[in-house]
């Protein structure tokens, strides 16, 4: 016997008892972008290896160690998306989406990382996003903070999440602290772990993110960005805190948040929970203005956030009583005793699918005794189990089993049943 295959390492399949939450999930998210006037947009999962370098940056982890790259027949190097921005903003450029106007666009799909795989973290995730192209002002901060706040609400556990926020300024700005910070560190490098050394020269703002508890003391001690903000950057902040204020959404000033993308300017944010151990990151974003132009478009702002769809599921499986009420895959079961009962019931069924098309019905198929196909209508959770035998058939009548309540069997004309069958469940 030959070898089984093995999913790769970090790529997961995703089973059927794990697919209603994954629906419910998404279901909310097109409510809610729905909700604010957002767009979708679906672009390719190969992108050309350098939008990446370009937007990303060269010195980040994504660059330098995570991203699927390889060398097409053409000799054009490709990379699997590791995010979703880039593309998203290549897609405007190209199509005319965004010079000289306002968007809002969202999209739903899976990302490619070679990290090291762990709980909530994998290969291939998924991810969901939303980008908006045209607003200067920090009004448009404010509404993709609210959308998010608003999903959390619709997924119930909004009181699970703190709101991180920063601003890293303009980018002249940004520059002239990076200066400050590399003056400061190199005073302390002795202190530094290896990681943070090396990004010393190639990304000194990264070192203020490091989850090293080692360097807790050091880092707190550092330049802080915003009292180096230029004034225009810190009235834009000003601002975005009074309308996240008027619209009740609280949030914590983290100085030391800088994102991971050197894309960024101006507002940054992350929301995080402690329900998922250290890693508690579950959705981040920010402004972007000088990434449309970086990417060979016309000057255009941008703010946008992204979140991975397999840390939000982990929250979404400690609500005990999401699972219970989202695992019934069948509303009813239909037994059919004999082979008249079995093609006249085919038919029958495909009436009630026409008349009640959001009831969820399953035919049972491969024959078997009466017991035997109870048993199965049992295992199967619906609520209530049709039988059609050749008696039925002959007097166009249809006998309704309750598997969920302590009723006794009932027997209804075909088409009764068509008109109650709503009530009955």
């Amino acid at each position: 016997m030959s070898k089984a295959f093995q999913a790769i390492k970090g790529m997961n399949d995703c089973l059927p008892e794990m697919s209603p939450i994954w629906q419910h999930l998404e279901a909310c998210i097109r409510q809610v972008v729905s909700s604010y006037g957002y767009s979708e947009i679906r672009t390719p999962i190969v992108e050309n290896t350098q939008l990446f370098c370009r937007s990303i940056g060269e010195v980040t982890d994504i660059v330098e160690k995570e991203m699927y790259t390889f060398v097409d027949k053409g000799e054009d190097s490709l990379t699997m998306r590791p995010e979703g921005t880039a593309a998203c903003v290549r897609a405007g450029i190209q199509n005319g989406l965004l010079y000289n106007q306002q968007q809002r666009l969202w999209y739903m799909g899976p990302m490619f990382r070679r990290e090291k795989p762990q709980k909530g973290r994998y290969r291939q995730f998924h991810q969901f996003g939303a980008e908006s192209f045209g607003f200067n002002g920090p009004d448009i901060d404010a509404e993709l903070i609210a959308l998010t706040a608003r999903l959390w609400k619709t997924l119930g556990f909004a009181d699970d999440v703190e709101l991180q926020l920063n601003s890293l300024g303009s980018n002249q700005a940004r520059e002239a602290y990076k200066a400050l910070l590399v003056e400061y560190f190199t005073e302390n490098f002795e202190l530094l772990d290896e990681d943070s050394q090396r990004r010393l020269k190639s990304n000194p703002l990264r070192i203020l993110d490091s989850k090293n508890p080692a360097l807790k003391e050091l880092i707190s001690a550092a330049p802080k960005l915003t009292e180096h903000l230029d004034e225009e950057s810190k009235r834009h902040f000003t601002l975005l805190c009074e309308k996240l204020e008027q619209l009740d959404i609280a949030y914590v000033i983290n100085p030391t948040l800088v994102r991971g993308l050197d894309y960024y300017n101006r507002t940054v944010f992350e929301w995080v929970t402690s329900s998922l151990g250290a890693q508690g990151t579950i959705c981040a974003g920010g402004r972007y203005d000088g990434l449309v132009e970086q990417l060979g478009g016309q000057a255009t702002p941008g703010c946008g956030f992204a979140m991975g769809l397999e840390r939000i599921i982990l929250l979404l499986e400690q609500q005990s009583d999401l699972s219970a009420k989202l695992s019934l895959p069948v509303d009813v079961y239909i037994c059919t005793l004999g082979e008249t009962a079995e093609a006249a019931g085919g038919v029958y069924i495909e009436k009630l699918r026409d008349s009640y098309p959001l009831i969820k019905f399953q035919q049972h198929c491969g024959g078997g005794n009466f017991k035997k196909q109870l048993k199965k209508a049992d295992k199967s959770s619906a609520k209530i189990a049709l039988i059609l035998g050749d008696d039925e058939i002959k007097n166009q009548a249809v006998g309704i089993k309750f598997l969920r309540e302590d009723k006794q069997q009932i027997t209804l004309s075909q088409s009764d049943l068509i008109e109650q069958l709503s009530q009955i469940l």
